[in-house]
């Protein structure tokens, strides 16, 4: 492999001269959280409000539809991230290098922000979970605990984050598995009382619902509304998986067998996942919408309640409680490492580089910490609004995200030919297909989102400003830096893009993959 560092403008990577992240995160570690990271309140309770929106049917197709999308998405910045797994491995950091500096500096705070809010938006959703008991304590006593253990669990060294998210990952699929099966025996009649639904559901009230219109025309649009929605629980995921890459032990052989398996783990957890909802709970059913109570509006706890099954609500409940303050810890995670990548490219203050001895950025684990605060703005309804706007903000989030990571595999991609570079680790079957692909698909899905508060019954102001912010307010970043760095292209000659820098360091702390866990071995094996 030809090492020699290419002729380039000046990335403004900035690499730390004291303490940076370690690879802490072992193989087990990738292959767990590349399944279950962000799997929270948005696939247990959310797919309720998208079954009812578009019924069995439409939701099922839009998962399927969604989830190729998604796996593209992966595919691309995978074989990004498996050439150059530096530490502070990122998306922004991987845009600042191969499209522009502002590009990146726009990405990098784009996340910094969204999953500084998803974080407390996750411990909100965790507490008012705890509600479906009807618990006395008051909420802000949950909250407060929920928030503590979360700082706590990042300010420890990456192992002990991977060994908690491996067992809370696995725990989900644990769930996952056991509520697949609930629904089997749901749909064949094993239930107390015996009654047989099959596809009763898709039948009546139907497959298919109407949305805003009647008829077809009705249908298209609860269509569109569906396939916009669909896409919540995957929010950030690729992205997710990204990021793990700076402290993953042996980045070159981990990433790809994590990334080659995903598309299997969703066809199997999320896919069957929405077929299961859509056979044994009705889309018309007001709880998914208005008269659920936490994980009362769980299409799943629904359709247990509605068999007549006993006590198994309330441990669905405790399953979807864990399952959502996890997945707050990964977006505080996500949104940590973000910051510490955007300092590494020269897009925030040096100061955020600090790391503890055992590769902790306790910096900017202290900045994005502060924002769980925002938590209890939930506790008075006045200040809930305000709360709901922020998180309304980041709707546009995923979408945009998704385009950015269209664009930085393609330039990478670009860069590979212009420069002679043959030699990826890992590439695609899907790529550069899927990316071109995603180019018009995400931006058409990010201008579809909230598409509703056009028709005259819905419109109001703070609607359209909540639904269509974030796409302005990305532009603006973007402009704006533009503006500070005029002197720099708008988007790097791919003959001067540096693929090169960190990337003898890379090799040579690349190790064989060994398992530090023999039943995991096992496990391993039968999963490939």
């Amino acid at each position: 492999m030809d090492l020699e560092k290419k002729p380039s403008v000046t990335t403004n990577v900035e690499v730390s001269t004291g303490q940076t992240t370690k690879r802490g995160l072992k193989s087990r570690h990738a292959q767990m959280l590349a399944l279950g990271g962000t799997i929270g309140t948005a696939l247990f309770v959310s797919s309720g409000q998208t079954l009812a929106r578009g019924g069995p049917a439409f939701i099922l197709g839009c998962f399927c539809f969604i989830s190729i999308a998604v796996y593209t998405v992966l595919a691309g910045l995978t074989e990004v991230a498996t050439w150059l797994p530096v530490p502070g491995s990122s998306v922004s950091l991987y845009a600042s290098r191969f499209v522009s500096p502002s590009f990146g500096f726009a990405t990098g705070w784009l996340y910094v922000y969204s999953m500084s809010i998803l974080a407390p938006y996750e411990i909100t959703a965790a507490s008012l979970v705890i509600s479906y008991w009807h618990s006395s304590i008051n909420i802000a006593v949950w909250i407060s605990i929920m928030i503590v253990l979360m700082v706590l669990l990042n300010a420890l060294p990456v192992k002990f984050y991977g060994e908690t998210e491996f067992w809370f990952a696995f725990m989900k699929v644990v769930m996952m598995t056991g509520l697949l099966i609930v629904s089997v025996v749901i749909f064949f009649g094993g239930g107390p009382t015996h009654d047989r639904l099959g596809f009763r559901y898709w039948n009546n009230p139907g497959a298919a619902n109407e949305y805003l219109l009647p008829g077809n025309t009705g249908r298209f649009l609860a269509l569109i509304s569906t396939l916009t929605l669909a896409a919540l629980p995957f929010t950030f995921a690729p992205e997710f998986l990204i990021l793990t890459t700076g402290e993953m032990a042996a980045p070159r052989k981990t990433l790809p067998k994590a990334s080659r398996r995903y598309i299997y783990r969703i066809l199997f957890f999320y896919i069957l996942s929405v077929l299961a909802i859509g056979v044994i709970c009705p889309s018309t059913d007001s709880r998914l919408t208005s008269g659920g109570q936490g994980a009362g509006a769980s299409p799943f706890v629904v359709g247990i309640k509605n068999a007549g099954i006993p006590v198994l609500d309330s441990i669905i409940n405790a399953g979807i409680l864990l399952s959502a303050w996890s997945s707050g810890n990964a977006f505080l995670y996500m949104a940590t490492r973000s910051l510490y990548s955007l300092a590494r490219a020269g897009n925030a203050s040096s100061w955020f580089l600090a790391c503890t001895e055992s590769g902790v950025p306790y910096r900017c684990v202290a900045m994005c910490s502060l924002f769980c605060a925002l938590a209890y703005l939930n506790l008075s309804n006045s200040a809930a609004v305000v709360f709901n706007w922020f998180v309304n903000f980041t709707n546009q989030s995923a979408f945009i995200s998704w385009t950015c990571c269209c664009i930085v595999h393609l330039r990478f991609r670009k860069a590979c030919n212009a420069q002679g570079v043959t030699d990826l680790p890992y590439v695609s079957r899907f790529q550069p297909w899927g990316s071109y692909a995603g180019l018009a698909l995400f931006p058409f899905l990010a201008l579809a989102n909230g598409f509703d508060v056009f028709f005259p019954s819905n419109w109001s102001v703070e609607s359209f400003l909540t639904a269509y912010i974030g796409i302005p307010l990305f532009f603006v970043i973007y402009l704006g830096h533009r503006v500070y760095t005029w002197y720099e292209p708008w988007v790097r000659d791919s003959r001067s893009v540096d693929l090169h820098s960190g990337l003898e360091e890379v090799l040579e702390e690349e190790e064989p993959v060994v398992s530090d866990n023999k039943w995991w071995s096992v496990v391993n094996r039968l999963w490939e």
